[in-house]
């Protein structure tokens, strides 16, 4: 990605999608290129969140909702050190933001973290393009860049990486433990393997009396039980769960110490127990998801970031070599698998997002169902 910070109004922008559609406009954010793969998000807040949600490393985020910005960019919601995403796709930016909060406008933010964006295009037509084409990759050029001849700008879009088969955890996350304390009396130790972890899951850990240990993505099981965890988490992440290497997730199963794991790690303990895992068409990204909790019938309103998805049967319960599992939760749009639990080992695994930052709280209850795995194991 080269960006320039410097930015007169109403310099022209293109965004050229890999299969050769364009979409001209102005430049947002940023001005130089980008590339990333092409995704949409149907929230209609929280954007601040989304955008330094480590899980949308390489990829250009489509917003659906119209009108974006216009609560501005404040220093207290970012998941964060950092904006993630490779590129900001938004139709109408707030002229001026308004809330209490707000510090700075999103276009300065986006600014500031050089990330080129594109606004005043048909976003509708975009979203449109992408769920019957599918996710693909794109780039985004303005200023000089979008003067270019566009067979060119189209090569060089075709020319960059993939998503599928790209290992992106290690350059997310962190690289050397820390620990954020139990709020109140500490009751249990978790070791959270960071894949690309959210600021707001370890604090609705700490929260429940829990001291987290975050380690690197590339965390020994050695490393792991240094810690003498009761539990151990595995957090969300961006690229293609294939690549990730599963031996600790299964030394933690044949331990059978109570594991928990969310979107990216929910891919991961579906590949560590035998299931395979397959690249979606478009997605689901947002916060605004309809998910069914197998077990009580409750239909929950969820956060969703994720292009890839477990491949396991939905009606029956599978033998593998950890035990019976069931599919726990089930995407009510589509029927793609949205959770797992084994029924012989103390773990389960969602994949959306309970922490609800930015989005709903309807599943705040799962870090609650993790405390009680590591209660009944402790018992």
């Amino acid at each position: 990605m080269t960006t320039s910070t410097q930015r007169p109004a109403r310099v022209p922008a293109v965004l050229v999608l890999e299969d050769g559609r364009t979409f001209r406009g102005r430049a947002y954010g940023a001005v130089g290129e980008t590339f990333g793969e092409a995704v949409f998000s149907t929230g209609m807040t929280g954007y601040q969140e989304t955008l330094t949600d480590p899980s949308y490393h390489r990829q250009v985020v489509v917003m659906t909702a119209p009108h974006v910005g216009n609560t501005g960019v404040n220093d207290e919601d970012p998941e964060s050190s950092r904006i993630w995403v490779a590129g900001y796709v938004v139709r109408d930016p707030a002229r001026v933001p308004s809330n209490w909060r707000s510090r700075r406008t999103l276009d300065e933010e986006l600014t500031r973290q050089g990330v080129v964006g594109i606004s005043g295009i048909d976003t509708r037509a975009l979203t449109r393009h992408l769920r019957e084409r599918g996710a693909m990759r794109v780039g985004i050029f303005s200023g000089d860049k979008a003067q270019a001849d566009e067979a060119a700008l189209l090569a060089a879009v075709q020319a960059s990486p993939q998503m599928k088969g790209a290992d992106l955890s290690a350059e997310v996350a962190t690289k050397e433990p820390y620990v954020v304390p139990a709020i109140g009396e500490k009751k249990f130790t978790v070791a959270a393997i960071d894949l690309g972890i959210k600021g707001m899951t370890p604090q609705r850990m700490a929260e429940r009396g829990i001291e987290v240990h975050v380690l690197p993505a590339g965390a020994t099981l050695d490393e792991v039980y240094a810690v003498e965890p009761d539990g151990v988490f595995l957090s969300n992440g961006p690229g293609d769960p294939a690549t990730a290497d599963l031996a600790v997730i299964q030394g933690v199963l044949e331990r059978k110490t109570p594991l928990f794991g969310i979107c990216f790690g929910n891919q991961l303990l579906g590949r560590a127990v035998g299931f395979g895992t397959y690249k979606l068409k478009y997605g689901h990204r947002g916060i605004n998801q309809p998910v069914q909790d197998r077990s009580t019938g409750k239909v929950e309103v969820t956060a969703h970031n994720h292009g890839f998805a477990v491949d396991a049967p939905l009606d029956q319960v599978t033998d593998t070599p950890y035990g019976r599992v069931e599919v726990s939760h089930v995407c009510l749009n589509d029927n793609v698998v949205e959770g797992l639990r084994l029924l012989d080992t103390p773990a389960f695994s969602v994949q959306y997002h309970p922490e609800a930052a930015a989005g709903p709280h309807d599943a705040a209850y799962l870090f609650d169902r993790f405390v009680k795995l590591m209660e009944g194991q402790r018992a």
